[in-house]
C-alpha cells in the first residue's frame, strides 16, 4: 500500500473554528491510515480565533502539519493550486474544513489507488448541523467507462472525497477557476488526458450542507460560469455539439429556476445525469 500521502485542507475567514477542528481530527487523528503530512492552506487573512486554532492544530497534530498562509483570499481553485505546490508527496487527499471523514476513508481509497488509478473518489452522506442525522446520500458513478460517459453531462466525483496523483493533476493543467465548477473542469480534463479514475460507491465522507448551498448554484453569475464551462468542454472535444446543447438547456436552465425549485430538482438532475451517463446518450 502507498504509505506516503499528503492531506490538503483549505481554510478561509468564514470557516467555523469548531467545524475545522472536527474536520481535521477526523481526517488525521481518527483515520486507520493517517496521512504522512497535513497541509492547511490559509486562503487570506482569518480572524484571530481561527489563526490561533490553526497554530494549535499544527502543534498537536499526530503527523507533521504546516499552514501555508496566503496574504490574500484567492478562491478555492488558486488556493488548492498553491497547496499542491508545497505538498511533499505525489498522492494528495482533499478535505474541506467543515466536513467529516469516516475512519476507513484513506485506507480504502489508497488501497484502490495502488491498483493503478490516478483519481479515486467516494460517496458521501449529507447533513446539516448534526453529523449523525443524514439528510441524503450522494452515490457517484463507478467503473471507468461509466465515469467517462457520465462526465459529459455532470461532475462524476464528489470533490471533498477525492484522492489523486499530483502528477496527473498537473498533466491536465491543474485547477482553473470556473465559477463553482473548477473541480468538474479539472476532472473532465484529467479523464480526457488519459488519467485512470474510479469511485467507491460507499460513503466515506459526511458532507455539511450549509445555508445558501442551493442559492450559490443559481443566478446569472453561475449561469455565465456554466456557459463558459460548456464552451471549454466543447473546445476540448469532451462533448459533442448535441451534448453541449443538451447541457446548456438542462444545466443552464437549472441555474435560473427559483431556489426552492432548484433544491427539489437537484437530486432529480443528478439521477437523470446518472442514467444518461450509463446509456451514453
Amino acid at each position: 500500500m502507498t504509505s506516503d500521502f499528503s492531506l490538503l485542507l483549505p481554510v478561509y475567514a468564514r470557516d467555523d473554528p469548531a467545524q475545522l477542528v472536527r474536520a481535521f481530527r477526523s481526517a488525521v487523528d481518527e483515520q486507520t491510515l493517517r496521512p504522512t503530512e497535513a497541509v492547511i492552506v490559509r486562503d487570506g487573512p482569518v480572524p484571530a480565533e481561527l489563526e490561533a486554532l490553526l497554530a494549535e492544530l499544527v502543534a498537536t497534530s499526530p503527523v507533521p502539519a504546516r499552514v501555508l498562509p496566503l496574504p490574500e483570499n484567492l478562491g478555492l481553485a488558486d488556493a488548492l493550486t498553491k497547496g499542491l505546490e508545497v505538498c511533499a508527496h505525489d498522492v494528495v487527499a482533499r478535505m474541506d474544513a467543515d466536513d467529516v471523514a469516516l475512519p476507513e476513508r484513506f485506507a480504502k481509497q489508497l488501497a484502490l489507488l495502488d491498483t493503478g488509478f490516478d483519481l479515486v473518489g467516494a460517496g458521501l452522506y449529507e447533513f446539516v448541523d448534526d453529523e449523525d442525522v443524514t439528510i441524503g446520500v450522494r452515490t457517484p458513478p463507478t467503473g471507468e467507462e461509466h465515469i467517462r460517459r457520465y462526465a459529459r453531462f455532470h461532475d462524476p466525483f464528489n470533490h471533498p472525497t477525492v484522492v489523486y496523483r499530483r502528477t496527473a493533476v498537473r498533466a491536465a493543467g491543474g485547477y482553473v477557476p470556473v465559477g463553482l465548477m473548477e473541480d468538474y473542469w479539472l476532472f473532465a480534463r484529467m479523464l480526457a488526458s488519459g488519467a485512470r479514475a474510479e469511485n467507491i460507491a460507499e460513503p466515506l465522507v459526511k458532507y455539511r450542507v450549509g445555508a445558501g448551498a442551493y442559492k450559490r448554484r443559481g443566478g446569472l453569475k453561475q449561469l455565465g460560469a456554466e456557459l463558459r464551462l460548456q464552451r471549454l468542454m466543447r473546445r476540448a472535444g469532451i462533448t459533442s455539439p448535441a451534448q453541449m446543447l443538451r447541457n446548456v438547456v438542462v444545466r443552464g436552465g437549472y441555474r435560473l429556476v427559483p431556489e426552492a425549485i432548484r433544491k427539489v430538482a437537484y437530486r432529480a438532475l443528478l439521477q437523470r445525469g446518472f442514467k444518461r451517463g450509463a446509456s451514453g446518450t
